[in-house]
């Protein structure tokens, strides 16, 4: 039976989750919906995240608190970047928070949050949005089966 199989390596799992910052708020959440799935270590989870799967079950619930060296990692200095003020639509209202999207070096784009600006420059916040935050993460695992090996 799939329900007594433990989450590990080869396994499909399929859960419902949420992740709520250390104010409460909900960043994230699918218990309104199905399931999700995944197969342990293809990359969907962080493995900060995926380690606190394991040996779960099908039928069990967990809430886990995750450091940010576990799940997004701290803001780094180097992801700070100034920017022409003059590089924005000249009536753009600028504020702090806001988040603007930037083409990378590839032609990609890139989320960037203003930090703070004046008149001759604007600091873009290029770190993840939860980096430095510590994260409630909820699980309840929906069912565990064998992954398909390809």
């Amino acid at each position: 039976m799939s329900s007594e199989l433990p989450i590990g390596p080869n396994t499909r799992v399929f859960l419902n989750f949420s992740i709520t910052l250390e104010t409460g708020e909900e960043v994230d959440s699918n218990f309104d919906r199905s399931p999700v799935d995944f197969v342990m270590g293809d990359g969907s989870l962080l493995p900060g995240f995926e380690a606190c799967l394991v040996d779960l079950k099908g039928g069990d619930s967990a809430i886990f608190e995750i450091a940010p060296e576990d799940g997004f990692g701290e803001p780094h200095p180097d992801n700070f970047q100034e920017v022409r003020r003059s590089d924005f639509a000249g009536d753009a209202d600028l504020t702090a928070g806001m988040v603007f999207s930037f083409a990378d070096a590839a032609g990609g784009e890139v989320p960037g949050v203003i930090d703070s600006f004046d008149d001759e420059t604007v600091r873009v916040n290029f770190n993840h949005p939860l980096a430095g935050r510590t994260l409630t993460f909820r699980v309840k695992i929906d069912r565990v089966e064998p992954a398909e090996v390809h």
